[in-house]
């Protein structure tokens, strides 16, 4: 079996000090500090607490700050650096787990701090397993700030090594359902079979052992990474497209979906013959980079009653407004073949004094055309660099 990884010397016991009354008493206070960033805090603070803690309570401090973006109840949890880069967002997490939500116990493994564990370990048993005690020990404390550390039970092992079929001996019992979350080792957007630790491959193995399997990857994971009867999943918190998830056939719906959150709204494949192919109308259509990712342009299309404008480019048009939580819908002011040497009088005759450029479909410098517009007008608009027809072409929107 493989040890489990070794932390930082000290970086356990440094956490336990934070458990401590004294530890608790001191990030109480940080939590109340205007200006916990202020110089003069850390002497203040070495006068009344050991060093060592309030070094420690301040980093805990400011890892709780940036988490609020994530979690609601990020200024009472435990972070790493790269545990909370890691961990998937709560309106993420709280989605996920509904897809358990008739298992009786769910494998978390990798579990990292515990950003999953908290959704998962609601109203259900939980086994945690990850290599890295420090993490491990986090997740459990952060399971019981959210009040769902009960049905918790944390092992500190290589995932790869923990049975999951409740054998005679094996360190866990058997579980319903596993979602697993292993780390990328790769730079990269694009997630290959061999990217991640444990490797997708040994991932998709799981459905063998327990047939309810779910694995977040990088949202670049391509389609055909997994085998079919699989969904593929892509989820986006608004615009920001931010993960992609693997649903064993078991917990599968569909065949691939889009998901926008924090609404809930999920877009999947659905009948109909091809979109057509029309020059713009009054309206553009710009997808959600879920949508765009989970291949579902046209059935977008389709349920908006909107076309395409290029065969090979995701943007869609209507001739009225269109009210879709899977594309932005901008009004389109000006239209025609891409002339950037009269762009800027195209622009001064529509009053626009400031302008987004999006591009798709076509090359282009976006930052040197922004400095050469030199707009003055009143109006804000978004240029659209792209192709019509395999012709380039621009648009000048403004917002609906």
């Amino acid at each position: 079996m493989a040890p489990p990884m070794a932390e930082p010397a000290g970086a356990v016991a440094a956490f336990e000090a934070l458990l401590t009354p004294e530890g608790q008493e001191l990030l109480h206070r940080l939590r109340r500090e205007d200006d916990p960033a202020r110089l003069r805090l850390g002497t203040e603070l070495r006068a009344s607490y050991p060093v060592e803690l309030v070094t420690a309570a301040l980093a805990q401090h400011e890892l709780r700050l940036r988490a609020r973006a994530k979690f609601s109840r990020a200024l009472d949890m435990f972070f790493t650096r790269p545990g909370l880069e890691q961990a998937s967002a709560e309106v993420i997490a709280v989605h996920r787990s509904a897809r358990y939500a008739r298992a009786g116990l769910v494998a978390d493994l990798c579990c990292g701090i515990g950003g999953d564990l908290v959704a998962l370990a609601a109203g259900r048993g939980v086994l945690a397993v990850d290599r890295d005690r420090l993490h491990l020990r986090m997740a459990q404390a952060n399971a019981d700030v959210y009040g769902v550390a009960a049905g918790l039970t944390a092992v500190a092992a290589d995932v790869r090594e923990v049975s999951l079929d409740g054998e005679a001996g094996a360190q866990a019992p058997r579980v319903d359902a596993v979602f697993i979350d292993p780390a990328r080792r790769a730079g990269g957007r694009r997630l290959r079979a061999g990217d991640s630790e444990p490797p997708l491959e040994w991932c998709l193995a799981l459905a063998e052992q327990v047939p309810r399997v779910g694995i977040k990857a990088a949202p670049g994971l391509p389609h055909d990474a997994v085998p079919p009867g699989w969904e593929l999943e892509f989820i986006a918190i608004g615009r920001d497209l931010k993960e992609a998830v693997a649903w064993s056939p078991a917990l599968a719906t569909a065949a691939t979906r889009a998901t926008v959150l924090p609404g809930g709204h999920t877009l999947t494949p659905g009948p109909g013959g091809p979109v057509p192919v029309r020059p713009p109308g009054g309206f553009l259509l710009d997808p959600n980079p879920a949508v765009t990712r989970a291949g579902l342009v046209a059935d977008l299309a389709r349920s908006a009653g909107a076309w395409k404008i290029d065969d090979r480019i995701a943007f869609l048009s209507a001739d009225a407004p269109v009210r879709t939580p899977f594309a932005r819908t901008l009004q389109v002011i000006d239209s025609g073949p891409w002339d950037q040497r009269r762009l800027p009088a195209r622009l001064r005759a529509l009053d626009i004094g400031a302008a987004d450029i999006r591009r798709r479909g076509l090359a282009g410098d976006v930052d040197s055309l922004h400095r050469r517009l030199r707009l003055s007008g009143s109006r804000r608009a978004t240029v659209v660099m792209t192709r019509v027809r395999d012709r380039p072409w621009g648009l000048v929107c403004v917002d609906v």
